[in-house]
C-alpha cells in the first residue's frame, strides 16, 4: 500500500525530474489512484515503483494518464461562456478564418460547448477547433462525442445560463443511457496529444482556452506555458483561463489587457 508519505515523495519526484506539479490535487483522490496503479502494475515494493517512475519516461506517461483528474462539464461556469458569446465571438467574426486552441481539453466537453457557441453565432463554417491534451485516453473519449445521458440535465441548465436559446437536446441523440452529440460538431475539430510543458507552438490562433490546467504548474512552468500561448496567439487574439488562474503576475502580462469581468485577456502587443 502507498502511504501519505509515499505520495508526497512521488509528487516531489514528478516536480523535480519532469517539471509536473500535482501538489494542488486532492490528496485522497491522488492516493486512491496511485494505489490502484501500484496494484495493477504489481510492483514488489514502493522503492521499485518510485525508481521506475523516476528513470523511465515512458512509464511517466502511464502514471500521468492514471492520476490525472479529468473533471469537466459542458458550459462549465456559464458566465464565462456568456462572456465568450457576447464579448469575444463578435470580435472573432471579423476574421476570414478562426482558429481556436482548447489546451487541456480532457474528455471534450469544452470542445463541444465551443462548437455549439460557434454554430449559434453563425461562425462554425469558418472555424477550426484544435483540442489537445497530454492524456491520449481522454482524447479518444473526446473524439467519440458520447457522454452519460444523466449529465444532460446539468449541461442543459449550464447552456441556458450561458445565453443558449435553443432546446439543448436538439444537439444530441439519446440512446439508452448515453447521449451522442451531432456528428456535424466534430467536422471542425482536430484532437491531438500535446504537452504544454515540452511541446512547441503549432499554429497561430485567434482564441486560446486553457482553463483549470495551470493551477497544477509551478510559477516557472506557468511562465513557460504563457510564453507558448503568447507565441501561438494572433495579435488582438484572446486568451481564456480558469477561475483560479491569472496572467497578472506573468512575464507576458504587459502584452495583454483584461477583457470584461471573466478571466479573458486580449493580446495588445
Amino acid at each position: 500500500m502507498i502511504t501519505d508519505e509515499n505520495v508526497e515523495l512521488l509528487l516531489a519526484d514528478l516536480l523535480e525530474v519532469y517539471g509536473y506539479d500535482f501538489t494542488d490535487y486532492s490528496r485522497a483522490s491522488l492516493k486512491r489512484r496511485i494505489n490502484r496503479l501500484y496494484s495493477l502494475d504489481k510492483f514488489p515494493s514502493f522503492a521499485e515503483f518510485r525508481y521506475h517512475l523516476r528513470s523511465d519516461a515512458t512509464y511517466l506517461k502511464r502514471f500521468v494518464e492514471q492520476i490525472t483528474v479529468n473533471v469537466t462539464e459542458m458550459f462549465r461556469d456559464p458566465g464565462f461562456y456568456k462572456a465568450l458569446r457576447e464579448e469575444v465571438l463578435p470580435n472573432l467574426g471579423t476574421y476570414p478564418f478562426i482558429r481556436i486552441w482548447l489546451a487541456g481539453c480532457s474528455t471534450g466537453e469544452e470542445a463541444y460547448s465551443m462548437a455549439i457557441l460557434l454554430q449559434e453565432a453563425n461562425l462554425f463554417h469558418k472555424s477550426l477547433l484544435y483540442a489537445t491534451d497530454i492524456n491520449p485516453s481522454v482524447l479518444e473519449k473526446a473524439g467519440k462525442g458520447i457522454f452519460p445521458l444523466s449529465q444532460m440535465k446539468q449541461y442543459s441548465e449550464n447552456y441556458i445560463l450561458s445565453g443558449g436559446k435553443k432546446d439543448f437536446s436538439s444537439y444530441y441523440s439519446a440512446n439508452y443511457d448515453l447521449a451522442k452529440f451531432d456528428e456535424v460538431l466534430k467536422t471542425k475539430m482536430i484532437f491531438s496529444t500535446h504537452n504544454l510543458v515540452s511541446d512547441h507552438s503549432f499554429n497561430e490562433f485567434q482564441l486560446i482556452l486553457c482553463r483549470n490546467v495551470l493551477i497544477y504548474f509551478d510559477k516557472d512552468l506557468q511562465a513557460k506555458v504563457f510564453k507558448l500561448f503568447d507565441e501561438s496567439l494572433d495579435n488582438l487574439g484572446f486568451l481564456a483561463l480558469g477561475s483560479k488562474e491569472t496572467l497578472q503576475f506573468s512575464p507576458i502580462a504587459s502584452k495583454f489587457k483584461k477583457s470584461g469581468s471573466e478571466k479573458i485577456w486580449r493580446k495588445i502587443s
